[in-house]
């Protein structure tokens, strides 16, 4: 079949009622979660993780994504009237979007930054559709030596990526991959660091972790801050109209951005913050306003907007195509699948074809549902925003103790949510980022399956390196990388020192 026939096969899959209606909900939660400040996508993704056990494993990656990319529409509504982001791809877009609000455009600013990420979302969705099957097949070719390369090169940015210490990173990562070890030996079938525990013999799992850390660990920082909620400036529909002027600023950055944030998303990291920090940093550059920004410039909001859109779209390509995780929301998603026993990877495309193209369709349509809720509704999602949290949190972190429970109606599980909830405060405290330790556990096993191969493979012999020039050209990019993540500290030193 071409593609064009399993995108229409994809459709007719997503159509139907369950999936729909799973889509939908996907969505508007991640709307809800991307309005409500703290309250990121990673903390409702681990609560919805056991939610979605529940749903097939296309429902079930349905409804996490839906909460992934409706959290980028979310977080720009906050953002623009009340100055708050509601996530941090869309931090850039306070400078303007809320100036904007202040000289009475907040409906021109809203309007465009949702059209902006219609716009890039389909975008995004086409280049996925285009290039996602071309990256599998080439992955095809890959073997052990590869997948164990692209390992350490995904360790090795995460690692430096995540916070403002690489070092700190790293020692969270090399933490999430020792929990990875924890259970009995998948290939020798001997227990590790089991220490008797009955409990343990089959590891700790991802999903008590996640929530945790990410769960837990908000719903404590957001109740001990003193929130007042912000002022509203009331926004109707008449008045979500951009003028012509404000059109025509718009386009040219809204798809300059959609490209930056597609080239992003592929990158490890946290690609939309990136994409949305870059994308702006440029359309500042080159737009012949660029005097305005900082002061209400429509292409300051329609820019990062559509970058972070793009970018949240294009970094499923790495985990449906390759199977790793380049992110920490990539992360739970291969949780998700991995809960329903679905492999991603080059072979997805082959064995369970209608997960990759229903998950297209399904962008597809949520794309559009994002679009016709967010216009319309954007007066009461605002509202979400002056919900206290005293009130709003003990519901939080009682869904997270229910959904703990019901993954294996295990009550070690709760234990160990709970002891990662401590951890993830205590870090958070010290200002150390947790994300790496998600990541540690998701590609520390998979490190070590595929170090394990490729010893065999080799018999041992590292030198047959040289005949796979691929893997070679991916562990030469790691020392390229930690260069060049050197020498930008080293110049953000000397800026401070010199400030």
């Amino acid at each position: 079949m071409s593609n064009l026939e399993h995108l229409l096969q994809g459709f007719l899959i997503v159509l139907t009622p369950t999936n729909s209606m799973v889509c939908l909900l996907g969505v508007l939660l991640g709307t809800v979660v991307g309005v409500l400040p703290g309250l990121g996508p990673m903390a409702a993704m681990s609560i919805m993780l056991p939610i979605s056990i529940h749903y097939g494993p296309l429902a079930g990656l349905i409804l996490l994504s839906g909460v992934w990319y409706g959290a980028q529409y979310g977080g720009s509504t906050t953002s623009i009237l009340v100055n708050i982001p509601g996530e941090a791809a869309s931090v850039i877009t306070c400078l303007d979007g809320y100036q904007m609000a202040r000289k009475g455009r907040a409906g021109a600013a809203l309007a465009v930054a949702a059209v902006g990420s219609f716009i890039a979302g389909s975008i995004g969705i086409i280049l996925l559709q285009l290039f996602g099957p071309l990256i599998a097949n080439a992955a095809l070719s890959f073997g052990p030596p590869e997948f164990l390369a692209v390992m350490l090169f995904a360790f090795v940015t995460m690692a430096t990526l995540s916070g403002d210490s690489p070092l700190k990173g790293a020692m969270m990562v090399g933490l999430g991959a020792l929990v990875s070890t924890i259970g009995i030996d998948r290939i020798a079938g001997i227990p590790r660091f089991t220490m008797g525990l009955p409990s343990l013999m089959y590891g700790i799992d991802l999903i008590p972790v996640a929530i945790g850390l990410f769960g837990i660990a908000e719903v404590v920082r957001i109740a001990l801050q003193h929130y007042t909620p912000p002022p509203l400036r009331p926004v109707h529909l008449r008045d979500l109209y951009p003028n012509r002027e404000e059109v025509r600023r718009s386009m040219m950055p809204i798809v300059r951005g959609s490209f930056i944030g597609a080239l992003f998303g592929v990158l490890p990291g946290s690609s939309a913050a990136l994409a949305s920090f870059t994308s702006y940093s440029i359309e500042k550059s080159v737009s012949p306003n660029r005097q305005e920004f900082g002061k209400g410039a429509i292409e300051g909001v329609a820019a990062p907007e559509s970058a972070n859109n793009s970018a949240v779209i294009i970094a499923l390509v790495p985990l449906l195509c390759l199977g790793i995780p380049f992110s920490p929301v990539s992360a739970l998603l291969l949780a998700g699948l991995q809960m329903h026993n679905v492999t991603p990877g080059p072979l997805l495309l082959q064995t369970t074809p209608e997960i990759f193209w229903g998950l297209i369709a399904a962008m597809y349509i949520g794309n559009i549902l994002l679009l016709v809720l967010n216009l319309p509704l954007v007066g009461l999602f605002a509202r979400v925003a002056t919900l206290k949290p005293h009130f709003l949190m003990p519901a939080v972190g009682i869904f997270c103790l229910i959904g703990c429970y019901a993954i294996r109606n295990a009550v070690f599980d709760i234990f160990v949510m709970i002891a990662a909830g401590i951890l993830g405060v205590v870090l958070n405290r010290m200002r150390i980022s947790v994300v790496p330790i998600l990541l540690g556990m998701v590609l520390g096993s998979l490190l070590e399956d595929n170090l394990r191969v490729t010893i065999q493979w080799l018999n041992g012999d590292f030198s047959l390196l040289w005949s796979r020039p691929i893997a070679l050209a991916i562990l030469m990019l790691i020392p390229l990388y930690l260069a060049l993540v050197h020498f930008a500290q080293r110049r953000d030193f000397k800026d401070d020192a010199t400030g």
